[in-house]
């Protein structure tokens, strides 16, 4: 179990810092997309520096909470826009990363020391 576990936080965390990569770069098929709903340049480009935040901060156990709530919510922003878009294979796959980040939350959850 412990395995898979590694292979789905390396899964998610090459999707997050590739997708932050992309849009940093102003990659066109993401200028196009994310510009049909309002997003310049620069708000993409800060959108995939968050991205890749935290795609980084999943790499390390004392971050992996933080960058796994921030890679969901990013992802969650652009689930809307695929599923506006009428693009549901995307949605799909961008939904169960979603829900796998969640399950990757819960496990590295630590409530601070009372």
């Amino acid at each position: 179990m412990k395995a898979v576990s590694i292979i789905i936080l390396a899964i998610l965390t090459l999707l997050a810092v590739s997708s932050g990569i992309t849009k940093i770069l102003l990659m066109q098929q993401d200028v196009d997309f994310f510009g049909q709903y309002g997003f310049s340049g620069p708000i993409l480009i800060v959108f995939g520096l968050v991205q890749l935040l935290g795609g980084l901060l999943l790499v390390f156990t004392k971050t992996r909470f933080v960058g796994a709530a921030i890679v969901a919510v990013t992802f969650l922003v652009s689930l809307a826009m695929l599923i506006m878009d009428g693009n549901i294979p995307v949605s799909i796959i961008t939904l169960v990363a979603t829900l796998l980040l969640g399950v990757v939350m819960k496990q590295s959850w630590r409530p601070a020391a009372e």
